[in-house]
């Protein structure tokens, strides 16, 4: 679960992490007290669960009454990557000198959590790792004892990170630590810790998202939840009970178990395609799940096709096709080509009931990919 910036900064101002005078608004006559409040300079900023606010227009500064309108207007009720904006956080601006990173996050290939800090604050910090790895510095922390304070100290050094404020920014990552224990955080981080001129530290944004298996033992947190401002997809994704994430590409991926689905991402980007969703529909592939997930997909105006990779196990292929044949035969038309690869038990079976009137068929995973997303292309020339 995400929690809006303005939640989680609400949780780091309780934790003792200093964070500027802000307001939450949903009205652009909200957004004029809440300035009147704070004074000039004041951000705006949209919140919704995306990255990459700031590029796509999502926060402004304002520095007069006129501007402060104008952003306000301008941003409540834009669509922001597929999310219409409701509500925006009115905060004050802070004259500052240095941006930095500071985050915790699960390193699963070691099987621990890691500490990270980056000079390189305000930017995309998964392009920082991919081009300056070196400007990170990493230090894995042991569950079983917690992050000590030396960890800490060390990373922060390790880091670059000015000497007159490590001690503070130090802090932070030991509070932010804490609360990725005790709040069950899958992830939390600043981008960025703002240094001012004064050399005070300041968390000029914030990022937490709470694992939601353990949401039970986190009931403050689970109260949070806001469903009315997701997208619309994943709304429907959990009430259909399916895992979904929405991406930015154009080729739907249905598939029943979270390997075979991560494959076909990985294989729509290796044939030169661009991946719109992951979409588990989880064990077996009854002709409700199935018209259930493309409707789903359907309703996704930036899919220009679909591919199916299904593996009949429990569920036999033969079950499975019946299922997408009935399926494709409650539309009236059939708005996005369909390419369906089948594997597993009574897979053959299964290829030779489907109808080749409604879907395209490829006897290969590697086939089905690249004619998934030759039909994108097709669609995009």
């Amino acid at each position: 679960m995400k929690l809006h910036e303005y939640q989680a900064k609400r949780v780091f101002a309780d934790a003792g992490i200093p964070t500027p005078d802000s307001r939450l608004a949903s009205t652009v006559e909200e957004v004029m007290d809440a300035v009147d409040e704070i004074g000039y300079p004041a951000a705006i900023k949209a919140q919704v669960h995306v990255g990459g606010r700031g590029k796509a227009g999502g926060i402004k500064i304002a520095t007069s009454e006129a501007e402060a309108r104008e952003a306000a207007e301008s941003i409540l009720g834009m669509d922001l990557k597929g999310y219409t904006v409701e509500e925006v956080l009115v905060e004050a601006g802070v004259d500052f000198e240095n941006e930095l990173y500071v985050g915790i996050t699960m390193d699963r290939g070691e099987g621990e959590p890691v500490a990270m800090v980056s000079t390189e604050g305000g930017v995309d910090i998964e392009s920082v790792a991919e081009e300056t790895p070196g400007k990170i510095a990493r230090e894995h922390i042991d569950p079983a004892f917690g992050l000590h304070s030396y960890q800490a100290r060390k990373v922060v050094f390790e880091a670059g990170i000015p000497r007159d404020v490590a001690m503070d920014v130090a802090s932070i990552l030991g509070t932010l630590y804490d609360l990725y224990e005790s709040k069950d955080a899958s992830e939390i981080e600043i981008n960025p810790v703002m240094v001012t001129s004064d050399r005070e530290v300041v968390a000029a944004d914030a990022v937490m998202n709470i694992d939601e298996d353990a949401l039970f033992r986190q009931p403050e947190l689970a109260e949070m939840e806001d469903e009315a401002a997701g997208d619309e997809l994943e709304a429907k994704a959990n009430e259909y009970g399916f895992d979904y994430v929405r991406l930015s590409g154009n080729v739907g991926i249905i598939g029943n178990g979270a390997g075979l689905v991560m494959t076909t991402l990985d294989l729509v980007d290796y044939y030169g395609g661009e991946p719109a969703n992951f979409l588990d529909i989880g064990g077996g592939a009854k002709a409700e799940r199935v018209t259930n997930a493309l409707d789903m997909v359907f309703s996704d105006e930036n899919v220009d096709s679909v591919v199916f990779n299904i593996f009949g196990g429990i569920t036999r292929g033969d079950e499975v096709a019946k299922g997408i044949n009935e399926a494709l035969e409650q539309f009236d038309e059939i708005p996005k080509p369909v390419v369906v690869r089948l594997a597993g038990t009574n897979a053959a079976e299964g290829m030779e009931i489907l109808n080749e009137d409604l879907v395209q068929v490829e006897g290969t995973l590697e086939d089905a990919v690249q004619r998934a997303v030759e039909n994108a292309q097709e669609v995009t020339q």
